[in-house]
């Protein structure tokens, strides 16, 4: 047995190089969102235009999650969460090209007989297609970043502490952008927030090694990153999962039980960041620096989620539970919280805190949601597949968000038309209410006690 006062404590900073990655990674896919109210009345959008645009960063980010967990399962840990990082900050920062791409990709377009798009929308498109193959990189990395530096007990803690990082990225999106673009320009809060991620990379060279070669780790603390795992048995499965086909991944019920839990509720957390700044538009008439505070206040709460839900499941495991069933205990729990946001259009006559706040709740639990079902993988794979599975999990999501977005934009714009726009955002929060307890209900119907896979 180890003694804990003998331990270093390298780990954690590969976790915060993770939360600080993931922060990044959020900033950059919000702020499209919170430039809506502005770029639809400069580029007279719908809301279906809107969501063609955010659509496609999810499919792009959908599809490439497939191939990038099995990338970053070849390319190793280091340089596949490098080259992922470089990609997306690079479509981060074209956003403020957007309009002389828009030229290019419409005269290309035009060019092979295809219909014309519109400039803007055509540019936006093209960026947000970059920002996805990047951004798809993120979490199978840091997952699998994780599996390698700390033991299973303490993975879902890890995980919810860099998966945290989104709700750091969501709050100081709206804290900055908004008065970026106020003071310089659209294209200059597209530049400027773009441009964060080249610095992280720095430090990801500098402290990045993986466990057994890291100079920086204490053999204490290596072995109990190690600790209960029979690595002989682990580095043979490694080798086999190497010469695993999707195929093969997708038959057991393990990869589906993860699918299925993030096609059902990834574009609820999509829908929370790519929609709430219209929805307070369209509601409460809110815009430009207006909306700094609600959207602070409610991403705020989500980290209370993000670091409970990662700590939750740790109190049943030691009162017994083995670290699957443990986690499933605890989001069946959490699955329930969401369901709080079916008052939020009933009770939002009394004032926009209601649905903020309501809405806030929800999201955090999101977080917790979301902490758990990425460390099932953990729980269940070797670690040689875990970004692959991861992969396909994401895949299965971003296609989620691309059939929660297009149906939220088609729903506004149908209920815009007919002076009743609420009712719109009525359904979308009534889908974002149940869409955790039907996700675990599924889950638990598919993997009722956890069985590791071997290969």
């Amino acid at each position: 047995m180890i003694k804990h006062n003998t331990l270093g404590k390298y780990r954690w900073t590969i976790c915060s190089l993770l939360f600080f990655a993931t922060t990044i990674n959020y900033l950059d896919r919000q702020v499209l969102s919170l430039l809506k109210p502005t770029l639809e009345e400069q580029f007279h959008w719908s809301n279906s235009d809107y969501a063609n645009i955010a659509s496609v960063f999810q499919f792009t980010y959908a599809i490439s999650m497939l191939f990038a967990g099995r990338i970053i399962d070849k390319l190793g840990t280091k340089w596949g969460f490098a080259w992922a990082l470089i990609i997306w900050s690079i479509g981060a920062t074209i956003h403020g090209f957007a309009i002389p791409i828009g030229e290019s990709v419409t005269a290309c377009l035009g060019w092979v007989g295809i219909a014309a798009v519109p400039v803007s929308i055509a540019g936006f498109m093209f960026s947000r297609m970059i920002l996805g193959i990047g951004e798809s990189g993120n979490f199978p990395a840091a997952i699998k970043a994780t599996a390698e530096y700390f033991p299973k007990k303490e993975r879902s803690l890890a995980t919810g502490i860099f998966n945290s990082g989104a709700n750091v990225g969501a709050i100081l999106a709206p804290l900055t952008v908004p008065w970026i673009a106020a003071n310089w320009g659209w294209e200059s809060a597209f530049f400027i927030i773009g441009g964060v991620g080249f610095l992280w990379l720095i430090f990801w060279f500098m402290f990045y090694e993986k466990p057994e070669h890291q100079k920086r780790l204490s053999a204490e603390e290596l072995e109990y990153i190690q600790e209960g795992v029979d690595e002989s048995k682990d580095v043979n499965s490694e080798n086999a999962a190497e010469k695993l086909s999707w195929t093969k991944l997708l038959g057991y019920k393990q990869t589906w039980a993860f699918t299925v839990g993030k096609f059902l509720t990834d574009g609820v957390w999509w829908f929370f960041l790519f929609w709430l700044p219209a929805y307070l538009k369209d509601q409460y008439h809110m815009t430009g620096t207006s909306i700094i505070l609600p959207l602070s206040v409610l991403y705020s709460m989500t980290m209370i989620g993000s670091i409970g839900g990662g700590w939750f499941p740790m109190y049943f495991i030691k009162k017994g539970y083995t670290p699957y069933d443990g986690r499933m205990k605890a989001m069946l729990m959490i699955a329930c919280i969401p369901l709080v946001v079916l008052a939020a259009q009933p009770l939002g006559h009394i004032s926009f805190w209601m649905p903020v706040l309501l809405i806030g709740v929800g999201a955090s639990a999101h977080q917790a949601w979301s902490a758990n079902l990425f460390t099932t993988v953990s729980d269940m794979f070797p670690k040689k597949s875990i970004a692959s599975v991861v992969g396909i999990g994401g895949m299965a999501g971003g296609l989620g968000g691309v059939i929660v977005t297009k149906s939220g934009g088609a729903l506004f714009d149908h209920y815009k038309a007919l002076g009743h726009i609420e009712t719109g955002y009525t359904i979308m929060f009534a889908f974002c209410a149940i869409a955790y307890v039907l996700a675990w209900s599924i889950m638990h119907l598919l993997v009722p006690k956890m069985k590791k896979i071997e290969f």
